[in-house]
């Protein structure tokens, strides 16, 4: 990052940590949101098609649901991208997190299918849209903000500490999930428990809408606005006319992102009940322990991509997470006692992608930083994200050990992108 208003030689200091605090704080709030849904699919498959569908085909609607919330990244992602260019990234963060709360507690209100028939989901598909928008411009947004606040030796643990807080928004999630679970038996969360995560996320919604008034705008783009250098076209235009190689290798590394959290992180807990026969409790309670450990391997990610580099880092990360992750699902059949420790290590290499955001922000220049960010990144999240929950559910039903193969596959390309960073730099 060659911005003039980073000085590279500084520590970070009292300020850095309370702006990262805060954009943690309010992206794991955020993130909550748009995550819970899929620590319910079951019960929403239930509740929001015909009863007489077959499960799996419930299952795959709603994972096609949840899938909608990825498609719709790329159009939220690149308009507020767009304004966070031109007006300003402090404003677009207050937005996205706003019309996350609205759309969230607007599916903890929804009537179900036996209620308003093929309304319900039609609705729920809506707001999932919404939330899906909301997302497209957090992300992008919260990378761009947290990497123009800092250092630039210390970009990367910026971005790995605002990943921190984006996955710890799935921590509370599956926190959350197991909690209903254990307190309220399956008919109850049936009946109404399933509701509470919802009305709950609008309310953190809220909240971290008043967290985020206590931030500052970035000095690189106060910078850029006070030298007139911010873009002097449609900052789409100038990336993609200008940078495409930078928009492929962002693409590639958010692949390696979406798969790494789509399958070993959400879709997990529903595959162990499904293929392993364990008990949602049980699942859950595994799920919240790979989320710790995914939280602290982003923040040891984005320190140690600052000390050797996007190249050397992703050389190596990728074939620890493949590793981890086949020993996950290969396992689990002949030794379900192992469950929570291996979970635990596969969750853990997943942090692997805490150090993604680094090559994203590193990629372009602070003019067009934030909408190339966000259409690389928002883009490819709903290709590859929005569309693995069902690929890799059809695959299963030949072949049960589909994620694990999928995730081999994906971070066979993340080593092949790790290895051009690396050629590329000593050219």
């Amino acid at each position: 990052m060659t911005d003039a208003a980073l000085d590279t030689s500084r520590a970070l200091g009292r300020r850095d940590y309370r702006t990262l605090g805060l954009a943690a704080l309010g992206g794991a709030l955020e993130f909550y949101d748009f995550i819970i849904f899929v620590f319910f699919v079951a019960v929403l498959g239930e509740l929001f098609f015909p009863p007489e569908v077959p499960d799996w085909l419930r299952q795959f609607q709603t994972f096609g649901i949840f899938a909608a919330g990825y498609l719709a990244r790329p159009l939220g992602g690149i308009v507020m991208a767009h304004f966070g260019d031109l007006l300003g990234r402090k404003r677009m963060f207050a937005l996205s997190i706003f019309l996350m709360a609205l759309s969230t507690l607007g599916i903890g209100l929804l009537p179900t299918y036996e209620t308003v028939g093929i309304i319900a989901p039609i609705l729920l598909l809506l707001f999932r849209i919404a939330q899906g928008a909301a997302i497209g411009g957090e992300v992008p947004g919260a990378w761009t903000f947290v990497a123009e606040h800092v250092p630039a030796r210390h970009v990367g643990y910026a971005c790995g500490t605002l990943t921190c807080g984006l996955t710890a928004g799935i921590l509370l999630g599956s926190l959350v999930a197991t909690a209903l679970n254990t307190v309220y038996t399956p008919a109850e969360v049936h009946d109404f428990a399933w509701r509470i995560p919802f009305i709950l996320g609008g309310v953190f919604g809220l909240v971290a809408v008043y967290l985020r008034r206590w931030l500052e705008e970035t000095p690189v783009f106060e910078e850029l606005k006070r030298k007139k250098a911010l873009a002097a076209e449609l900052p789409l235009k100038t990336v993609v006319r200008n940078h495409l190689g930078s928009i492929i290798v962002s693409m590639l590394m958010t692949w390696l992102l979406s798969a790494a959290i789509v399958v070993v992180i959400l879709m997990t807990p529903t595959i162990l009940q499904k293929q392993y026969g364990f008990s949602a409790v049980t699942a859950l309670e595994a799920n919240s322990l790979a989320t710790l450990c995914l939280s602290i391997g982003c923040v040891l990610a984005g320190i140690i991509v600052d000390r050797v580099g996007a190249g050397r880092f992703f050389v190596v990360g990728p074939i620890l997470l493949a590793a981890a992750s086949y020993a996950l699902y290969t396992q689990l059949h002949t030794h379900p006692e192992w469950l929570f420790p291996l979970y635990a290590l596969a969750g853990f290499a997943v942090g692997t992608i805490g150090a993604v955001p680094y090559v994203m922000v590193t990629a372009f220049p602070a003019a067009i930083r934030f909408t190339g960010l966000s259409f690389s990144y928002n883009v490819a999240y709903a290709i590859f994200g929005g569309l693995t929950p069902m690929f890799v559910t059809l695959m299963m039903r030949s072949d049960p050990l589909a994620p694990a193969h999928y995730m081999v596959a994906v971070c066979a390309v993340g080593f092949l992108t790790g290895l051009y960073l690396l050629l590329r730099r000593r050219a």
